[in-house]
């Protein structure tokens, strides 16, 4: 198929290599030109585990390429998806629209032929309905479908997750258009569950599935705040849960909070839909107002370490993207912490990132202070926080750490060090959930 992709985000880019490495022709079409001239000249313009090998290769063999121009990109095409933001309104937290709807008025004029129009961002319900009519109106004589194609790449592992998916929802009003997108996905019809559903259906299906996970997690953490009070371990509390089938094992790890670009924005746009439909969804709004406060807690455990005596303590902070594995720092739960650091209490911060420090500096500047690597932004430090999950700082040599900070603490948010080696070693450590 020939496919047209609006959008080269974190959803767009990881779609079009995947769709191009399953043989089809993919034009991704994005207005920003240095983008755009970037990605021509074999330049990612992110980061995401195992993309650049598929990226290289498709942009080789000529099945992906990359377009300024709405024309080229769909022209001709089967299949173009929508893959432009959606950012809360910055006071009613719901999806601004305005890139949805700004993608299919310009599409309208150039769709030859019969095209399904997919939208892949995480809409509102009933936006298929808006893209429909928007399109009619600027193209009355245009033949094309609207669908809602939810996508579920965890960012980090979008690439496996797109050639390993739990399950595909098609949300169409159509049967043309439901069966050109199994056409699509039937390299995966042995090995996912492929779900032809009505549009609403599907448009509501993703905002509940990320709702229903950033509660799960907000659950585990709040358990583990019990766990430490209590004298239980988390993780066997976890362990024990996780075994029932009914509640599965995956999202039960404790941590600062949730984040980044899904979790914070479609929770609060779920929230709104309630209100303006005049529903009570008491429990995602309980999670939300839950986790913004766990974020100032984790802060707090941090502080609580510093010496008194110290009048420029000095903070080493590893890890500022929302998660591994991405570069990503939009909402990010370590960001926030590092926020609130330096809203309560006068410190010199230094950080490291393996990913994402060019992305913190466009939002924290010259707030804090940048290294190297961990052992640089450990030297002198009065505390070490682990705020991102990333592998390598699993393998820290902890007698070097030891011997380069003024104080030994780590504060370790994400549970990644073993408790018995880092206390052999000396140090004071604090992890969360077990006391």
């Amino acid at each position: 198929m020939k496919i047209g992709i609006i959008g080269t985000g974190y959803v767009g880019l990881p779609t079009g290599v995947g769709l191009a490495e399953l043989g089809n022709e993919v034009v991704c079409i994005d207005r920003e030109i240095s983008k755009i001239e970037a990605l021509r000249n074999g330049k990612l313009t992110i980061y995401e585990d195992g993309l650049e090998e598929l990226f290289r290769k498709n942009v080789a063999n000529g099945r992906i390429k990359f377009t300024t121009s709405m024309q080229e990109g769909v022209a001709g095409a089967d299949l173009v998806i929508i893959a432009v933001g959606t950012p809360p309104h910055p006071v009613t937290k719901e999806a601004d629209m305005k890139y949805i709807h700004a993608a299919a008025t310009e599409l309208a004029e150039y769709l030859t032929g019969y095209t399904v129009i997919a939208n892949k961002s995480t809409v509102p319900v009933g936006t298929g309905d808006d893209v429909e009519s928007l399109i009619r109106k600027k193209n009355p004589n245009a033949e094309f479908d609207v669908v809602s194609l939810p996508e579920f790449l965890r960012e980090g592992f979008a690439i496996h997750d797109f050639f390993n998916p739990d399950r595909i929802v098609i949300g169409a009003n159509s049967e043309r258009a439901c069966k050109l997108l199994r056409e699509l996905y039937k390299p995966f019809e042995h090995k996912a569950k492929i779900l032809c559903v009505g549009r609403r259906s599907s448009e509501t299906i993703k905002y509940a599935s990320n709702a229903f996970l950033a509660m799960k997690i907000h659950y585990i953490n709040e358990m583990a705040d019990f766990c430490e009070k209590a004298g239980a371990d988390i993780y066997e509390v976890a362990n024990g849960m996780g075994l029932d089938s009914r509640i599965g094992a995956k999202f039960l790890n404790p941590g600062p909070g949730y984040g980044g670009s899904c979790f914070p924005k479609d929770t609060n746009a779920m929230a709104y839909m309630g209100r303006q439909n005049g529903v009570n969804l008491s429990l995602i709004e309980t999670a939300i107002k839950g986790n913004e406060m766990r974020q100032k807690q984790m802060a707090e455990r941090i502080l609580s370490k510093l010496p008194d005596d110290e009048c420029l303590p000095k903070i080493a902070v590893l890890g500022l993207a929302f998660k591994g594995g991405t570069d990503d720092c939009r909402v990010s739960p370590a960001m926030a912490i590092v926020e609130n650091l330096l809203n309560n209490r006068e410190a010199q911060i230094v950080a490291f990132d393996p990913k994402a420090m060019n992305n913190a500096k466009k939002v924290l500047g010259d707030k804090i202070t940048y290294a190297e690597d961990a052992y640089a932004a450990a030297k002198d430090a009065d505390v070490l926080a682990i705020l991102t999950e990333w592998e390598d700082f699993k393998h820290l040599n902890l007698k070097e750490l030891k011997m380069l900070m003024r104080k030994p603490v780590i504060v370790d948010l994400r549970n990644l060090l073993n408790p018995q080696a880092v206390r052999a070693e000396g140090f004071d450590y604090s992890r969360i959930g077990q006391a």
